[in-house]
């Protein structure tokens, strides 16, 4: 079994841990968590999380899993990788750490496909798609909302959208650009 190792911005690593609890009626063993605070010593939670995986690792290793790749949680977790049977997956949502526990018992590389797969056949969208509401009183300095999904292409020759231009001209200049989405979602 493979010891996992939960590491991110608080209270979510802590969160995490309880939500598997509450899921299997238990702390399954060999489950950490470290929530790295604000104010937290950079150097302290490497220290922190050297000995938590030295506590957590079994024989077939540790995984590693942290909330936001390029962040201070991820860049302690990142120090831990260097470690013989140790993986670290970025982007951890309950469906990937809900699979990681259940193939815990799997050789280390395949329990890292395992939870990968889970996190992203755990991303669904549930029940019809609605555009956002235009913002209401919006101050001078903010930017125009785009609706997701909508890329903002600028003129010819230009780095950034003229200034003034709104939404429904950027998504004008998409519908009629290259490779833009059409409005059944797929690529042209």
């Amino acid at each position: 079994m493979a010891g996992i190792l939960i590491i991110a911005h608080a209270p979510l690593a802590s969160a995490l841990r309880d939500c598997v609890a509450h899921i299997y009626g238990g702390l399954p063993a060999r489950i950490g968590a470290i929530d790295v605070l604000p104010d937290s010593d950079p150097s302290e939670i490497v220290a922190l999380a050297h000995s938590e995986i030295e506590r957590l690792r079994e024989e077939n290793g540790a995984l590693v899993l942290t909330d936001m790749f390029g962040a201070t949680p991820a860049n302690i977790a990142s120090r831990l990788s260097a470690l013989p049977g140790v993986r670290v997956l970025a982007g951890v949502n309950l469906p990937m750490l809900v699979r990681g526990v259940c193939y815990r018992a799997c050789e280390l590389d395949t329990l890292v496909e395992k939870a990968l797969a889970g996190a992203t056949k755990g991303i669904h969208a549930i029940g019809p798609l609605v555009a956002p509401a235009p913002p209401v009183g919006k101050s001078a300095d903010e930017p125009e909302c785009v609706s997701p999904g909508v890329p903002i292409v600028p003129p010819a020759g230009s780095a950034t959208a003229p200034t003034g231009s709104s939404a429904s001209d950027a998504a004008s200049a998409s519908a009629n650009a290259p490779n833009s989405s059409n409005a059944s979602g797929t690529v042209n």
